[in-house]
């Protein structure tokens, strides 16, 4: 039986390997180890260096990107007390609907280079280069010795399926917490891994610390990896029963720290001397952490539609995330953003276990296994059967696990290539991968017809080789097998993802593919489930909860509302926003984002997502010309985002983004009465998803009653300060 000694991973065993192979920490990181193959290292720093090019040409071509995120960074870079409850506006009125841990990172780089489209996003696809390096890292780490040459291809590999992945090309350019998402998990991972040679408790705190952060960037989502994080340890950790536990307390209290501290500093904080705290329906972040962000997202409720936020009559599906089931991560959007590569995981995952037999529990190649697998099993089972809001692009939490899972169960078979499970597995990781890419290319027929032919018949016919390679005489047919199906099965993954970062998104639902390939729904992008029709592996469903149909792929049509919740319909028409322009224009944002595509759809900047228009110049002289807290007040986060940026002047968001009850008509008439705000700002479309709350149409009926209207840019604005 194959054995695989644990890697040197500790000073402690420079003792048995001898001190004098191993460089300094600087040199070591550029270099490598002395031992290391002369090809290591050069092909580590080109693929980064690769990914790091890739990610950051032309990365202000999206603007803004998500204007809700993006106004929270510009108020951050105003204000301090902003930055720290990620606040919309710099006048602190209400919050965004997540915590602000991306946030901080984002205004950071907003405060040091100014804010823009390339500073708000530069951090984004920095994440993407780290994150790259640190699934190699823990890739290379588990297999050990599984044959050093073997080990190191598989890290590459692991390594390469991360940015080469449609959903990662999309989440690290834009501004929404994935990115941080993903990165914080994947660190989470590194030092779970790191914890096991030794039971290093310092190492299993750190990955809890990890967590912790991840939990402040997207609440419960950055605790579905914890189940496979801490069992890995507890089964695997070279260490007693006794430290192995002591291990993973130390780690709950440093997550518990790490994540607590600005939820107990917020309850701490007089909630009269803070923002509202979006998305909570009492003002509280632990309504948020129960509700809206969190059971409310996985039974629907609190906030969420049933089904994904868009159903109605308790149909289980929705409008975004496609039907409940176990298909749900194949079919419609979905599929295209994450399934090039999942059924290869999932064969790499059942296979990798076999040809390792019985081995140790403490055997790195196993942990390995069992670290990415049980991500990928408990996140993917999540989001299949989810029944509130849920978005194609959360898949990106995927990425990683899918990566390892290629990774170190394509080394795990070829290492056993001599035996018939191993050149069985990898035949059918090569045909399955092919063919599935085929059906995901072959509903976009019109962008590179060839491409899908080229990985079809080149992808069985290296399944093929493999298998034929089994007759002792034909064993090099094994090795160009692997090597041409490899290249094969990534080029369809690699190309749609190369393609994604080609095209200009914004909004609040973006979308993946080549230029054309979709209406963009939400202002998502001009990428989408290509060619309109039913996407592989399920069908496109309809929500009728706002009365529209979809759009391709189970996508909104471009202008709908953003993360709806199920039943809730926004007051009014989805029309001009504030602004009044409906030029298509964004600030910040490039020519080529506000074309239209080319089957006629709406343009990249459309749609709610990012308060739909630019903001008329009449309209900005108007606002940017006022001394008080807020220039303006309007319905909805998604049009107040879109005035704070085209202005730079802090405007009251009546209702959030989902509704929220801020603030009340007694309040705003407080407000109102102290000289606090300027104007008001009727919107024909209730502003977005705040627009359709009680709350809002008392104080637009309110105003409207007591205040003289006057058109401005094609706006109807109301001036608060002379009452009628």
């Amino acid at each position: 039986m194959t054995t695989y000694p644990i890697p040197v991973t500790d000073r402690r065993d420079r003792a048995h390997t001898g001190a004098q192979t191993r460089r300094r920490a600087v040199p070591r990181l550029f270099l490598g180890e002395q031992t290391d193959a002369r090809w290591l290292r050069p092909a580590f720093w080109l693929l980064l260096v690769v990914t790091a090019v890739v990610y950051l040409w032309d990365l202000s071509s999206s603007g803004y990107a998500n204007s809700f995120y993006a106004a929270a960074v510009q108020a951050g870079t105003k204000s301090w007390e902003a930055f720290f409850f990620g606040s919309l506006d710099s006048s602190n009125f209400i919050t965004v609907d997540k915590p602000p841990a991306s946030l901080w990172v984002m205004a950071l780089s907003a405060r040091l280079f100014g804010f823009s489209s390339f500073s708000l996003l530069l951090p984004q696809a920095l994440m993407a280069v780290a994150s790259v390096a640190l699934v190699w890292g823990t890739v290379r780490r588990t297999l050990g010795r599984v044959g050093t040459t073997t080990a190191n291809v598989g890290a590459l590999l692991a390594g390469f399926v991360v940015a080469a992945t449609p959903a990662a090309a999309l989440m690290f350019r834009f501004d929404n917490p994935d990115a941080l998402l993903v990165l914080l998990m994947t660190t989470g991972a590194y030092c779970t891994v790191r914890a096991l040679p030794r039971g290093s408790w310092r190492w299993i705190a750190l990955a809890g610390v990890a967590l912790g952060l991840a939990f402040l960037t997207k609440m419960l989502q950055g605790l579905l990896v914890l189940p496979a994080f801490g069992l890995v340890y507890l089964v695997a950790a070279h260490t007693s029963w006794g430290k192995r536990i002591v291990g993973l307390l130390i780690a709950a209290f440093s997550l518990v720290i790490s994540a607590g501290w600005w939820i107990v500093a917020v309850w701490l904080w007089p909630a009269s001397a803070r923002p509202y705290i979006g998305g909570s329906t009492n003002n509280t972040v632990l309504d948020l952490v129960f509700g809206y962000n969190g059971l409310g997202r996985i039974f629907g409720g609190s906030g969420n539609g049933g089904g994904g936020g868009g159903t109605t009559g308790g149909t289980a599906g929705s409008s975004f995330g496609g039907s409940t089931g176990l298909n749900r991560l194949f079919s419609s959007e979905m599929g295209l953003e994450i399934s090039w590569l999942l059924p290869a995981a999932l064969i790499a995952l059942a296979l990798g276990v076999i040809v390792i037999g019985r081995q140790h529990l403490g055997d790195l190649p196993r942990a390995g296994l069992a670290l990415w697998g049980g991500w990928l099993i408990v996140t993917g089972l999540v989001f299949s059967f989810m029944s509130g809001t849920i978005h194609p692009y959360y898949t990106v939490a995927l990425v990683p696990a899918i990566a390892g899972l290629v990774g170190t169960g394509g080394a795990l078979l070829w290492n056993a290539r001599e035996r018939v499970t191993g050149r069985l597995g990898l035949a059918a990781m090569t045909g399955i991968t092919s063919y599935w890419g085929w059906c995901l290319l072959n509903e976009n027929a019109s962008w590179l017809p060839w491409l899908r032919w080229v990985i079809l018949f080149g992808g069985l016919l290296s399944a093929a080789a493999i298998v034929i390679g089994s007759v002792p005489t034909l064993r090099k047919l094994v090795t160009v097998g692997v090597l041409a199906g490899t290249l094969f099965g990534l080029t369809g993954t690699t190309a749609y993802a190369f393609a994604t970062t080609t095209v200009a998104h914004s909004g609040s639902i973006p979308s993946v593919g080549p230029s054309g390939s979709s209406s963009g729904g939400m202002g998502g992008g001009t990428g989408g489930t290509p060619g309109g029709s039913t996407a592989p592996g399920g069908s496109s469903s309809t929500s009728d909860s706002d009365s529209t149909q979809q759009g391709p792929g189970g996508t909104p049509p471009s202008g709908t509302s953003g993360e709806m919740p199920s039943g809730q319909k926004p007051s009014g028409e989805m029309g001009t926003p504030p602004g009044g322009s409906s030029s298509g224009s964004q600030s910040g944002t490039s020519d080529s984002s506000t074309d239209t595509t080319s089957d006629g759809g709406a343009s990249s900047s459309g749609g709610m997502g990012d308060g739909g228009a630019s903001t008329s110049s009449a309209l900005e002289k108007l606002l940017r010309a006022t001394d008080t807290t807020w220039a303006a007040a309007v319905d909805g986060s998604q049009s107040a985002a879109q005035l704070e940026l085209d202005t730079n002047t802090p405007v009251m968001a009546i209702g959030g983004w989902s509704s929220d009850p801020a603030p009340t008509l007694a309040q705003f008439k407080a407000y109102v009465k102290h000289g606090e705000i300027a104007y008001y700002i009727a919107s024909s479309n209730g502003g977005g998803m705040g627009g359709g709350s009680s709350t809002s149409s008392e104080i637009k009926k309110w105003v409207a009653a007591n205040f003289t209207s006057t058109t401005v840019g094609g706006q109807t604005v109301y001036d608060l300060s002379s009452a009628k």
